[in-house]
């Protein structure tokens, strides 16, 4: 496909040019610039953007499949993020391909797009930022990013959502120390998933101390049942509307912006960093920070010789 159709292709709602502009993205090929800033702003800006996160064994995915279900029978087309943590080494996702999301893949009004991190950092979280805004372009109407929360680069990519909820399960043990230290900062709401469990009252009652702290609320939910997925989807729906009330969204918005430039600098002038580095043998002996800033000092004299 060329550009001129693929950028059609979105607005045509084609499965097959959302796929290829996305990879165009990941790739950072050279169409890139010509595909984005040809996408809808209308659309991005009125597209509703939910992130879900929390620790591993919450049943995240099994919560997103569910609420993809619920917004598929409100009449909606939905498009889905889904970060999967990787082995740096070999790129395999370490919890799996989203088969419990599978029972949408035929619908042609779900857009799931599964992003391996491959221990990339900042690179990831400027990729997701296009991802949604093509989403966003081809009607998807709300965007659901999922993540698995273990780490900064999660959060970081997290913060591109305009509402987060924060999903935690009774019998995680310590994972309730780390949802305070972590990712205590990004959550709009918070679940306790996996209701029918005895230990869940008690975790339900732990998070709503916080929770008063932070002015959100605690939902239940059984996520393989369907139970609470609607009341879960209109409090963030509720809080989103809130947002755009009171201008918070847009303010938020421009700062992931921010962020996101940042993330797309420094993924660029990666490649030429690392030629310089590789190229390097008689420096090796001194400390890295002192070289790194050596680098960066060449740079500075090079934009302003």
């Amino acid at each position: 496909m060329d550009i001129k159709s693929i950028i059609q292709g979105i607005k045509d709602k084609s499965p097959r040019a959302i796929a290829r502009a996305i990879t165009l993205v990941e790739n950072g090929d050279i169409w890139v610039d010509e595909l984005l800033e040809s996408l809808d702003k209308k659309s991005i800006d009125e597209t509703m953007i939910f992130g879900i996160t929390g620790p591993p064994g919450a049943g995240k995915s099994t919560l997103t499949g569910k609420i993809v279900g619920y917004l598929r029978s409100l009449g909606k087309r939905v498009g889905v993020i889904a970060i999967d943590p990787s082995s740096p080494i070999s790129g395999g996702a370490i919890h799996g391909d989203r088969i419990r999301m599978m029972e949408h893949s035929l619908d042609g009004d779900v857009v799931i797009r599964s992003m391996a991190t491959r221990g990339r950092l900042g690179g990831l979280c400027a990729s997701a930022g296009a991802v949604c805004r093509i989403l966003a372009s081809s009607g998807c109407n709300p965007i659901i990013i999922e993540t698995v929360g273990v780490g900064q680069s999660e959060i970081d990519i997290i913060k591109i959502a305009d509402v987060t909820a924060l999903v935690s399960a009774p019998g995680l043990g310590d994972d309730i120390q780390a949802l305070k230290a972590g990712l205590m900062e990004v959550a709009d709401i918070m679940v306790v998933n996996k209701a029918d469990k005895p230990e869940a009252q008690m975790l339900a009652v732990e998070l709503s101390e916080i929770a008063r702290d932070k002015g959100t609320e605690v939902i239940l939910t059984i996520a393989y049942e369907g139970k609470g997925v609607d009341k879960l989807y209109h409090a963030m729906e509720e809080i989103y509307k809130k947002q755009v009330e009171l201008g918070t969204k847009q303010r938020k918005r421009w700062e992931s912006r921010k962020k996101e430039i940042v993330d797309w600098v420094i993924e660029m002038i990666r490649p030429e960093i690392e030629k310089q580095v590789d190229s390097m043998d008689r420096d090796l002996d001194k400390d890295p920070r002192v070289v790194a800033n050596s680098i960066v000092m060449g740079l500075k004299k090079e934009r302003n010789p």
